[in-house]
């Protein structure tokens, strides 16, 4: 399984330092300084599908990450094998991957693993594993995991479609599915889906960011369990 690269990319963007709190110890996170920066000289937007206003969003610390990360400190991670979906700065990752969890951060912008790279360099964390995935592409290379959790994932019409039908390529017969969504008009077209591939689904509101400020979304959880005998 491929892991973050040791050393970051070459970047070409302006960047921050973020310190973030209310996920368990503080934890340090280099973004992008805006959502204005596009640099993409050897083409890899247009090869990878990305247009150039979305380009830039992997790199920014969006409240619904926040949450997800909140919500992994306590939660149950042994023996499970994680993944998380299009983890941009991958702060949930880093969340579950400080607490010992087998996680696997997984994103299809190609600067996500340079960056998840400083970041664990910047918290003093060991290599991660992480893998390139396009949610409309085969990705073999993925396998099968136990939990799965993303963050603010619905952002597209078409994302529903394809997020569903790559959660049960990539699901284990008893599987956990975690996402965290700020009340995007495309939920409810994704619940839709993940029940007809027959997953039970539970929601509950969330009114706050783990460092107390407000946040009006939903944490949804998509469960499917295989009973034997």
């Amino acid at each position: 399984m491929p892991h973050a690269p040791s050393t970051p990319v070459d970047l070409g963007y302006k960047v921050k330092l973020e310190t973030i709190s209310g996920s368990g110890a503080d934890l340090k996170l280099r973004s992008l300084l805006d959502r204005q920066q596009y640099h993409d000289p050897e083409g890899q937007a247009e090869e990878a599908g990305i247009p150039p206003a979305s380009w830039p969003l992997f790199g920014l610390l969006w409240p619904s990450g926040q949450v997800l990360a909140g919500v992994m400190v306590s939660y149950a991670l042994a023996g499970k094998r994680i993944l998380e979906l299009g983890c941009g700065l991958g702060l949930a990752s880093l969340v579950v991957h400080r607490r010992g969890g087998d996680i696997t951060a997984s994103d299809c912008h190609p600067l996500a693993a340079g960056f998840l790279a400083e970041n664990l360099r910047l918290n003093q964390l060991p290599v991660m594993k992480y893998q390139d995935a396009n949610w409309n592409r085969a990705n073999p290379q993925l396998g099968l995991f136990d939990l799965i959790i993303g963050s603010d994932v619905l952002y597209d019409r078409g994302q529903p479609e394809a997020l569903s039908q790559f959660i049960d390529r990539h699901s284990s017969l008893d599987v956990e599915v975690l996402i965290v969504d700020p009340d995007r008009g495309n939920q409810q077209s994704f619940n839709r889906k993940m029940g007809v591939l027959g997953y039970a689904h539970s929601k509950t509101a969330v009114i706050a960011l783990p460092d107390g400020e407000a946040f009006k979304g939903k944490l949804h959880r998509y469960a499917r369990c295989t009973l034997i005998g």
